[in-house]
């Protein structure tokens, strides 16, 4: 067994100690990535100290010099293992991210499903059919009763319409008769009309002022009689 099993073989097994939540794994393994971070920038100081010095000395302190990039060579191997372990922890961290996301998914999904198990418990598929039908009859009784509402209402009164227009006609042919009762005809004149004389331009010779006046007030009353004839027979009809 290597020394690394050893090592986390004598740390306890996993039953006697409790498995870390995801959350402090994720939180252990950001501060490794900090701590790692913080190494990186140290050798890379330390690899550009060490090229300074081998420059410096050259040619003058041969053995110096390659110390000094023997020390660099270390240094970059040890870079390039961070490098390396940086890239497994981001991995590692990336994919308890994603195994606490699917574990929290999972876990609301399965609340949500005793829920809708819980609720669906108190329902019953025959009582939700016969609720539907009663609705439907509701809606179908409301429907007709506002048809009926919307109806007109017609009161049967007993009377028969044709002696009602009889009736009707008989009074507007008294009213008509009334009328025709209280129109005064003019009186027929008893003396005739003088001889209508010849027709001579300019004012006619030998004819009065008083004659005239005659004439005149014969042909208005003749007009009126005509009128009142007129009338006569727009009520008769």
């Amino acid at each position: 067994m290597s020394k690394l099993g050893k090592f986390f073989k004598g740390g306890g097994s996993s039953k006697s100690r409790a498995a870390p939540s995801p959350q402090e794994a994720l939180a252990r393994l950001r501060e490794t990535e900090e701590m790692l971070g913080k190494k990186q920038e140290y050798l890379e100081s330390r690899i550009q100290r060490e090229l300074s010095l081998a420059r410096r000395h050259g040619t003058q302190n041969k053995r110096a010099a390659l110390q000094a990039l023997k020390r660099k060579k270390r240094f970059e191997k040890q870079l390039t293992q961070i490098d390396g372990t940086l890239s497994t922890i981001e991995f590692q961290r990336e994919a308890l991210e994603n195994s606490h996301s699917n574990t929290e998914v999972l876990r609301n999904m399965g609340l949500a499903a005793k829920a809708m198990k819980a609720v669906h418990e108190n329902m019953d598929l025959n009582k939700i059919d016969d609720l539907m039908q009663e609705i439907t009859e509701q809606q179908d009784i409301a429907q007709e009763i506002s048809e009926a509402f919307s109806q007109r209402i017609g009161f049967s009164d007993g009377f028969d319409e044709d002696e009602l227009m009889a009736e009707l006609e008989e009074l507007e042919q008294e009213e008509l008769n009334k009328k025709m009762t209280n129109i005064r005809l003019p009186n027929v004149p008893s003396s005739s009309l003088p001889a209508q004389p010849d027709r001579m331009p300019g004012r006619l010779p030998g004819l009065s002022s008083t004659a005239h006046r005659s004439r005149a007030a014969s042909s208005r009353r003749a007009a009126e009689e005509d009128d009142d004839i007129k009338q006569l027979s727009a009520w008769a009809t």
